[in-house]
């Protein structure tokens, strides 16, 4: 997919791809370049924002300091699987929604 950006450089053609986060399976439109920037920091996983963070904050503030950017990957992955496969959590989500409205 191909954006045209207009409002700064009229001939500037932006090359659009559909990620998909290796941990939660959220779907992104991002560039290529802001893609390959992502696997470069996370060892060749592409990740969406909010796990990227959790990812660092793991790295950063818990145990897994010293065990290093694969392991903290690898320990957020499986929580998101544990997440994904529990019905529980999805009609507790799904309460939550309807108590919201």
């Amino acid at each position: 997919r191909h954006i045209k950006d207009t409002s700064l450089f009229p001939e500037f053609l932006m090359e659009i791809e559909l990620a998909n986060c290796d941990c939660c399976g959220l779907k992104e439109d991002c560039t290529q370049q802001y893609i390959s920037g992502v696997k470069a920091e996370f060892s060749g996983k592409w990740l969406c924002g909010l796990c990227a963070e959790a990812v660092r904050d793991e790295i950063t503030k818990g145990k897994k300091a010293t065990s290093g950017i694969d392991e903290a990957i690898n320990s957020h992955m499986a929580f998101c699987r544990k997440c994904k496969s529990n019905p529980a959590v999805k009609v507790a989500d799904g309460m939550c929604q309807l108590l919201r409205k």
